[in-house]
């Protein structure tokens, strides 16, 4: 399996050319896993639902796979198992993966204490009796390898703001300041704190070698 950049070369410039490049380094460095933790694994394992992005040549879908908490299972330090039930017969995310592995997750709470964890990696379907029987009803069972998971900033999420709330928060994200404030999800705090520990640190030599 390849290792892919964790950003390309527009991201780089969109990032630059909004003084973000710094703070994306860090999140691509310290929020970004290739392994499951214990609290992904019991986010993912509680999930009801979750998104998947697929695509094929220059043309993307995005799918929405439901069922009962469990239906999806983390199996490995980095992969995780889902069915393919009964649907409307047109296969866009199972045709897709047997012609492009490559997929994007994102598990989403929507709840008093919100959380989103996204997940890149590769797909493949199995239709072996074994694997259908961990899954009732399942027609087949599509595992993916995770390259990155990470969650979502926690900035924008549910609640209404302002045009200038929303100017305020960008203005304090790109500069990396008050970090920790911009999450009020203890889900998030560890993660954000750490994020602005590292900036400030970096701003500090920065400030040091000029």
């Amino acid at each position: 399996m390849t290792e892919r950049p964790f950003y390309h070369d527009g991201m780089v410039e969109l990032q630059e050319n909004a003084g973000g490049r710094r703070v994306a380094e860090f999140l691509a460095a310290n929020v970004r896993h290739p392994a499951f933790t214990e609290e992904d694994k019991a986010f993912v394992e509680a999930a009801g639902f979750f998104l998947i992005a697929t695509s094929f040549n220059d043309v993307p879908d995005c799918s929405f796979k439901g069922g009962n908490p469990g239906f999806v299972k983390v199996t490995g330090q980095n992969t995780l198992e889902f069915p393919d039930y009964d649907g409307n017969l047109m296969f866009r995310t199972l045709g897709n993966i047997t012609k492009n592995p490559n997929v994007a997750l994102l598990f989403i709470a929507i709840s008093a204490d919100p959380k989103r964890l996204r997940i890149n990696g590769q797909a493949a379907i199995f239709r072996e009796p074994e694997r259908l029987s961990k899954h009732t009803g399942a027609q087949a069972v599509i595992e993916v390898v995770c390259l990155n998971l990470f969650p979502n900033c926690p900035r924008y999420r549910y609640g209404r703001r302002t045009p200038i709330d929303l100017q305020s928060a960008r203005r304090r994200h790109r500069s990396g300041a008050g970090l920790e404030n911009l999450s009020r999800n203890r889900t998030f705090a560890a993660g954000w704190q750490s994020l602005a520990r590292g900036v400030n640190a970096t701003q500090k030599r920065d400030e040091t070698l000029s």
